[in-house]
């Protein structure tokens, strides 16, 4: 496959042309050669590593954790137990959101109940809620 520039390697790896700029300063990706134009050329291995960013970020992994995991990736240091631990991780901290949020749910639920129940447009529980 040829090298490629910013907008096609950016439609290939199914990001923007600035997500690809991005990520070059973060250091997630090496800088591209630039051609005889000065215009950015991107080679194949670019692609999949962007691929690899983009669906770590869709399973909720931050970029820092992204970058860990890019670093196990690299052979020789690819483990399937750090991998493992990894996503062990971040099972625990995504249930422990999810907690979070279902107590949020209920307290607004409470609320818009107490709301629906009350009559008086001038005096809303959940306004007073919030301005407490």
């Amino acid at each position: 496959m040829p090298l490629l520039t910013t907008g096609k390697a950016a439609e290939e790896a199914g990001v923007g042309r600035e997500t690809l700029r991005f990520y070059e300063r973060e250091g997630l990706i090496e800088k591209p050669i630039r051609g005889n134009s000065g215009y950015r050329q991107y080679p194949p291995e670019t692609i999949a590593r962007v691929r690899f960013i983009r669906r770590a970020k869709e399973l909720g992994f931050t970029l820092n954790e992204i970058r860990d995991l890019l670093a196990l990736s690299d052979p020789p240091n690819a483990e399937c137990a750090q991998f493992r631990a990894h996503a062990k991780s971040k099972i625990e901290e995504i249930r422990s959101k999810i907690g979070k949020l279902r107590k949020v749910e209920r307290a607004l639920s409470s609320l818009v109940d107490t709301c629906e129940r009350s009559g008086t447009p001038r005096k809303c529980p959940i306004l007073d809620a919030l301005e407490d």
